[in-house]
């Protein structure tokens, strides 16, 4: 696992990306490391304003070029929430960091746990954004496996910190997203479970252990690793780009 140095000096290097860059008006460090509230398992959130004359797609691109060139960043996800683009990268020892960009005009936080770096955010009320009860995804083989990917990293960190009912639900999230995988690759329908129950002995046999039956640590443990292994099998046969980088890195979940 990542290291606080690790994620220390990542945090440097980014924001040092966003004030070398002309196209880069301000930076903030976001989610629980902004305020000291975060733990050696919190992983990374940074978020910028890019000036309005230039095009967040074109400058997230050129900077995941460079984590991937400096750090072997690999992409797991891409969001669009309101005027703010995530992408979510996975770098070796399973650290995650999570990058967003906003064009300038509408740079403010999106909530409580917001501290800026460098530059200013846009004048205004701050655009307090609610979370969905759950984050949608498309029916894709790759945007599947890569939201699976991070509810395992999430169900680790949970189970580190004694909150077992979360961890229960992230686990579950897991073996979840590792089913719907198995349905494309067997042209069942991957939506809302609809498929599970079509799939075939075989495939359902690799899912045994998935299933939590207590809330113990041992046993989400137990049922994290069985999630997490369907999740990097489906991936490697759909076959997902950086599957197999993706299952080195999250090798001591199994």
């Amino acid at each position: 696992m990542f290291t606080v140095r690790q994620r220390d000096a990542l945090r440097e290097r980014v924001l040092r990306l966003g004030e070398d860059d002309d196209r880069v008006v301000a930076g903030a460090v976001v989610g629980s490391l902004a305020d000291d509230g975060g733990d050696r398992f919190s992983d990374l959130d940074l978020t910028f304003g890019v000036a309005d004359d230039a095009v967040v797609a074109d400058v997230l691109d050129d900077w995941e070029r460079t984590l991937a060139d400096e750090f072997d960043a690999v992409r797991l996800v891409e969001l669009e929430r309101g005027p703010t683009t995530y992408r979510v990268f996975l770098l070796p020892d399973a650290l995650q960091l999570d990058l967003s960009m906003t064009p300038a005009a509408r740079f403010r936080p999106a909530g409580p746990r917001f501290r800026l770096v460098f530059g200013e955010s846009a004048p205004g009320a701050s655009e307090i954004v609610t979370g969905d009860l759950f984050i949608a995804t498309p029916t894709v083989a790759a945007d599947i496996f890569g939201w699976g990917v991070i509810y395992a990293l999430h169900s680790r960190a949970c189970i580190e910190r004694g909150r077992v009912w979360q961890a229960e639900h992230y686990v579950g999230t897991v073996r979840d997203h590792a089913l719907s995988l198995a349905c494309l690759r067997e042209g069942k329908t991957a939506g809302q479970g609809r498929g599970y129950d079509d799939l075939s002995a075989e495939t359902l046999a690799r899912f045994e252990g998935t299933h939590v039956g207590t809330i113990e640590p041992e046993t989400l443990w137990t049922a994290l690793a069985a999630s997490v292994r369907a999740l990097l099998e489906e991936g490697a046969q759909a076959p997902v780009p950086n599957a197999q980088v993706v299952a080195e890195r999250l090798a001591e979940l199994l």
